[in-house]
């Protein structure tokens, strides 16, 4: 087992591609995924337990969310935990990637996980805007609601576009194979700005308002018009994608 420098080097040339990654995830969550699948590594830890760790963080801070009353120790608390577990959720692939010990289980129990994550968070908030919140209207209860099914829908869009583009694009070359002189797309950095307010990472900031209940309730509606606003924009953008890739 090698130094934590030399893991840290085998992990920096392990990375996914920066395509479509927002500028949170690309300078801070990968790098610190990586210093943790480092010493998930030197830990003997598998890439599957690494999931699991993710998902202890992130489910017991949403639980904290739902059960607490918010204030401001509270809401660093929660963030903290959020942001490890984030955090975890990047090693855990890197991990993987860096031990060859990968495989579709792994890839399942990722998936598993991060769709209850979305499916918590929001409930979360429903609850302790039920519990705890002073709503001045009964109609803050559905922001949650809404929420949740932007978050979700955006997830499980996503999912079938990489599956169905990936079945696609392996039917097209098996019949015409593709010119292997182009180059692949250059990363964005304009589109990796745009991507902040989308990224989870940015969305768990938010909680660190939660020791001002008006505040937390102004910047969570935000966040919800801005990921409905991105939901429109990326299925609009995967149905186009998709209908291009009709055979014939």
């Amino acid at each position: 087992m090698g130094s934590t420098g030399t893991v840290l080097r085998e992990l920096r040339g392990a990375q996914k591609s920066a395509k479509g990654v927002s500028l949170y995830s690309r300078y801070v969550n990968r790098p610190a995924g990586r210093m943790l699948a480092a010493g998930a590594y030197r830990a003997g830890l598998t890439p599957n337990q690494v999931t699991l760790v993710s998902a202890a963080f992130t489910y017991a801070a949403l639980a904290a969310v739902a059960l607490v009353e918010p204030s401001w120790t509270l809401g660093l608390a929660v963030y903290a935990a959020l942001a490890v577990g984030f955090a975890f959720d990047s090693a855990d692939g890197q991990l993987a990637r860096l031990t060859g010990r990968g495989g579709p289980d792994g890839e399942w129990l990722d998936h598993v996980v991060d769709c209850g994550k979305l499916l918590l968070v929001h409930a979360a908030v429903l609850i302790s805007f039920y519990r705890f919140g002073e709503l001045p209207s009964d109609a803050w209860l559905l922001l949650p609601l809404g929420f949740q099914l932007a978050a979700v829908v955006t997830f499980c869009a996503g999912l079938l576009r990489e599956q169905l583009g990936k079945a696609a694009a392996t039917a097209q070359a098996s019949a015409a194979p593709a010119d292997p002189g182009t180059p692949p797309a250059p990363v964005s950095r304009v589109r990796a700005v745009v991507l902040l307010p989308a990224d989870y990472g940015v969305f768990c900031l938010v909680f660190l308002l939660l020791g001002a209940p008006g505040a937390f309730r102004a910047g969570y509606a935000v966040l919800a018009v801005v990921h409905t606003l991105f939901l429109a924009a990326f299925l609009t953008k995967w149905f186009r994608e998709l209908r291009a890739l009709r055979p014939g």
